[in-house]
């Protein structure tokens, strides 16, 4: 009797668990608020972007040169900076002197503060997805009759936290940080995805960049890590090979080619997404990469699909070459050096253990060290 009232009072206890991780996540998949920025004053703005211009030298800007870069009248920068600080928008810290740095809800604000001005975006909904990279959210466009897409760049979490560690990729740009090369990686994934639209590829349609944020069209479907069954396994894969053969063939190896961004709809159509690893087949490790992107699909086809192909490509198959998309992204505006000083970062990233993917909770304990240490 007591075994049994033991076993019944563990077992409520871990059910209770498991309603209390329920809510949790349900409560973690909520809508943006963006509701403050409705209400922030032009001032504030200008005080927001003065922290931002200041982080291109500093860790931390000094509250003297937050004043002289925003230029208020009567020292009306200091009433600002209260007001971006009660939401949370910018980061205190006063251990050396007192400074202040944007943070990444400070960063979205203003890159949602420009797509607005620019007629892309009327109102944020809720996340559909949270990566170890990226925050992913629906949103409106002006008319509020199309639904997009918002993916907001968030390098430096999980995966990245030890990049800057181990090298300096930030050169003369070190200040900025993650936010720097959040909005490289944005800059280059609008850029591949522009160009593989414009070459015919399956991709969702590219509207706007600012910052770290990326805006695309919705795309109908589901990524194919949650489906449990295909009518047809073997032409769904043989499609995804031609896929990967043919971006080899204008020049691109994915390098994050998996069931995680590969976006299925009802009549077993493909769409990629997530293109910020995208290399050229120049780079020394492509054949590499792109081997390791297709034994991830055949892995997965075969644990989930029981499906197994009769052989699979390498990139010494792709040799005949359809176009140069590799060098229309450098035409795009996403320069040489950004691609270098981010593919530099990416190198790390790239190398870990593809089966860690979707996971972005396992970080979560060390993001709040990191968290603690900055404050």
């Amino acid at each position: 009797a007591l075994v049994l009232l033991l076993f019944k009072i563990h077992s409520a206890s871990f059910l209770s668990l498991l309603v209390l991780c329920f809510f949790n996540t349900v409560a973690a998949m909520v809508r943006m608020d963006v509701s403050a920025l409705r209400y922030m004053s032009k001032d504030d703005l200008r005080t927001l972007q003065a922290i931002e211009q200041g982080m291109k030298n500093h860790d931390l800007v000094p509250v003297e040169l937050i004043g002289s870069i925003a230029a208020l009248k009567h020292g009306g920068s200091f009433k600002c900076i209260s007001n971006l600080l009660r939401n949370k928008l910018v980061r205190h810290d006063r251990k050396k002197y007192d400074g202040y740095a944007l943070n990444y809800l400070g960063y979205d604000y203003l890159a949602f503060n420009t797509l607005s001005k620019r007629g892309v975006l009327k109102g944020m909904g809720r996340q559909i997805g949270v990566g170890k990279e990226s925050d992913v959210f629906i949103a409106l466009d002006e008319s509020e009759e199309r639904q997009l897409v918002v993916k907001l760049h968030r390098l430096g979490r999980t995966s990245f936290r030890k990049i800057r560690e181990k090298r300096d990729y930030f050169e003369h740009r070190r200040s900025a940080g993650w936010l720097y090369l959040s909005r490289l990686s944005a800059t280059k994934e609008f850029a591949f995805m522009k160009c593989l639209r414009e070459a015919g590829f399956p991709v969702p349609e590219p509207i706007d960049q600012n910052r770290h944020c990326v805006v695309m069209s919705l795309v109908d479907g589901y990524p194919l890590t949650q489906i449990r069954e295909l009518r047809n396994p073997g032409k769904v894969f043989a499609k995804l090979m031609e896929l990967h053969i043919r971006l080899a063939q204008c020049g691109l190896v994915h390098c994050d080619f998996n069931e995680f961004n590969v976006i299925i709809n009802d009549d077993e159509e493909l769409t990629l997404i997530d293109f910020p690893q995208m290399v050229s087949v120049s780079h020394p490790d492509a054949a590499h990469y792109f081997s390791r992107d297709v034994e991830c699909l055949r892995l997965f086809f075969e644990r989930r699909f029981n499906y197994i192909p009769a052989g699979v490509p390498s990139l010494a198959d792709c040799s005949e070459r359809i176009m140069d998309l590799d060098k229309a992204v450098a035409a795009s505006g996403f320069t040489h050096e950004d691609l270098r000083t981010l593919d530099q970062a990416m190198d790390e990233y790239r190398r870990r253990d593809p089966g860690a993917e979707g996971d972005a909770a396992a970080g979560g304990d060390d993001e709040e060290e990191d968290e603690e240490e900055d404050e």
